[in-house]
């Protein structure tokens, strides 16, 4: 997991480095002062040697402004390396994403990812920043000044190599029982996102529906049981202060008890027991030893809390695309025609499927129209084309060839789908309209709005085409957003245009209008329009019937109103209802 995390240090390796660098320079300095200054006490202050208290007070003021030089340096290039893994990170995260098929995005919820992005990353950064600067910092000085103290005075020193392992006994006893606590907060996390975006996304239901209150419950339920889970973490953790405490203030008074005891054996002579100086450096690196313990205990506890960060940036990291290219692919798709071999589809590898022994094969330049009950797998069946999804058993071929044979991109620019979901970004509507083609001239733009009967209600803007629409297409109606996702579609200039019930918002005229456009500007490429409605699909070259996954019938608007019994129920109930103009 370290070596996975650490490839998103990159370009910030040298800064990585100098941090540490620098922290040594700096506890090198604080280490020496104490030593200066116990030489100060017993042979400037105890002599009353002027020329001696000046020329180390010099030096004493010396390595005290290096220390704060080499404080800042160490800290100015451990948040820059901090701040850039952490932006590295993030960014190698919503790269992975982008490559991810829609299963990938299934298995990871949305809130999830987010969460991921944000919380989780901050979290590492922190952690980064600690471990390259005090995680450094704390051994390095706890090393040096027992040796300095070992130098000094060895017996009492050993107090000191006592206090180590009940603080590692402590930590570790820690870090066992608060780990699992933080996994199921940043957990918990994850749905408290979810609930916030779901209430954000349908905000206008929660409000029609007068729900408010619901939805706050909810909200306080997941709330509440963070709180919870914080709570008993940190109880646990909340133990490491006063037991950080009373191993220094044992030390202390261990420490002073057996050195007073040697001073005045030794009559304040070094070289019989301890001097003054001496039992004031031994105070200066008994704080430095025992607040760099304490530091070294507050890190743990923040790679406790970053480890269950670590794990789930890592399931990001390294999951992989169940939708990958094969070696060679093919570039070039020769025509539209799209075959379905014996084919059958499931959601994540289960053996319920959703599709079963389809069996159709179009030509190119036909139009399709398929039509069933809710649940028939409709969507199902045309997300197998452009390899949003790839078939569990069977084969779909487009041009001729085995979907699976092309490169994805190459097959997705050569197949244009309009959602169910109809999803406008924010911008312009001209920048909107450019996610079909970059490159795409006004004129372009114009022409494939008139083909979706979109140019005559973005006359009316003040700003026509230069307007702006709000963040999912907020400001603009149903209809009107289910048309410009129609002309960003025809930009592509695809082979194959995929209409996932997505006129189901406009009148039967614009409807038909849109068909009537389609037939005489497009005719080259392969159309699927799925619809509830039967007016929407009767004029297509061949009509698909889904039920239960299976296609119940295929053929013409009169082979199925001759053959097809639940065609004929369909048109019977829309038509002779009355309901088709409705």
């Amino acid at each position: 997991m370290i070596k996975r995390l650490a490839q998103s240090i990159r370009e910030y390796k040298l800064p990585s480095l100098l941090a540490p660098i620098f922290v040594i320079s700096e506890v090198v300095m604080e280490v020496i002062i104490p030593k200066l200054m116990a030489d100060l006490i017993d042979y400037g202050i105890m002599k009353s040697d002027m020329s001696y208290i000046i020329r180390t007070g010099l030096i004493l003021v010396a390595l005290c402004i290096l220390s704060l030089m080499f404080g800042a340096l160490a800290g100015n290039y451990a948040a820059k390396s901090a701040a850039g893994f952490a932006r590295n990170l993030r960014k190698d995260m919503y790269y992975n994403v982008q490559n991810f098929s829609f299963s990938n995005i299934d298995k990871f919820s949305t809130s999830s990812l987010v969460t991921r992005l944000t919380t989780d990353v901050t979290n590492l950064q922190n952690a980064y920043q600690m471990i390259v600067r005090t995680a450094v910092r704390s051994p390095v000085m706890i090393i040096f000044a027992m040796i300095m103290s070992f130098r000094i005075n060895a017996k009492v020193s050993m107090i000191f190599l006592g206090a180590v392992p009940v603080l590692a006994v402590s930590i570790a006893v820690i870090m066992y029982f608060a780990h699992p606590l933080f996994e199921k907060v940043f957990k918990s996390y994850d749905n408290l996102n979810n609930i916030v975006g779901e209430n954000l996304s349908g905000i206008r239901v929660v409000k029609s529906f007068v729900r408010e209150r619901h939805e706050e419950e909810k909200f306080g339920k997941v709330s509440q049981h963070i709180y919870d889970l914080f709570v008993k973490a940190e109880k646990i953790i909340s133990f490491n202060a006063p037991i950080m405490q009373l191993v220094v203030y044992s030390c202390m008074i261990l420490v002073s008890w057996i050195s007073a005891k040697q001073i005045v054996a030794s009559g304040n002579n070094p070289e019989l027991g301890m001097t003054t100086g001496q039992l004031t450096s031994m105070f200066s690196y008994l704080m430095q030893m025992l607040i760099n313990l304490m530091m070294l205990s507050m890190i743990f506890v923040m790679i406790i809390m970053s480890r269950a960060s670590c794990e789930r940036i890592c399931e990001i990291l390294d999951e992989e695309s169940d939708l990958r290219n094969k070696e060679n692919p093919d570039t070039e798709i020769k025509d539209g025609s799209v075959k379905f071999d014996n084919v059958s589809f499931s959601y994540n590898g289960g053996r319920k499927f959703c599709l079963s022994n389809v069996d159709i094969n179009i030509k190119s330049g036909e139009t399709i129209g398929i039509i069933g009950g809710t649940g028939s797998s409709k969507s199902s069946l045309v997300q197998l084309i452009p390899r949003l999804y790839d078939a569990t058993e069977g084969t779909v071929y487009v041009g001729g060839k085995d979907v699976r044979d092309y490169d994805i991109e190459t097959l997705r620019e050569n197949v244009a789908m309009v959602l169910q979901k109809n999803v406008l970004f924010s911008g312009t509507i001209k920048e909107n309209l450019r996610w079909g083609n970059p490159d795409a001239s006004d004129e372009e733009l114009v022409r494939v709005c008139k083909l979706a009967q979109a140019d005559e209600f973005i006359q009316t803007f003040p700003n026509k085409y230069d307007t702006h629409i709000e963040q999912g297409g907020t400001n603009v109606s149903g209809g009107q957003k289910q048309r410009l996702c129609i002309a960003r579609a025809l930009l592509k200039k695809p082979k194959i245009l995929i209409l996932d019930d997505s006129t189901s918002a406009v009148d039967t005229k614009t409807d038909a209008l849109i068909r009537k456009a389609f037939a005489e500007e497009i005719p080259d490429t392969t159309k699927f329009i799925i619809a509830q409605r039967v007016s929407s699909v009767e004029a297509a070259d061949k009509i698909i019937v889904l039920e239960g996954g299976k296609v119940n019938g295929f053929g013409t608007h009169a082979e199925l109103m001759k053959t097809n019994k639940i065609y004929q129920e369909v048109y019977n109930s829309q038509v002779k209802g009355g309901t088709d103009d409705e």
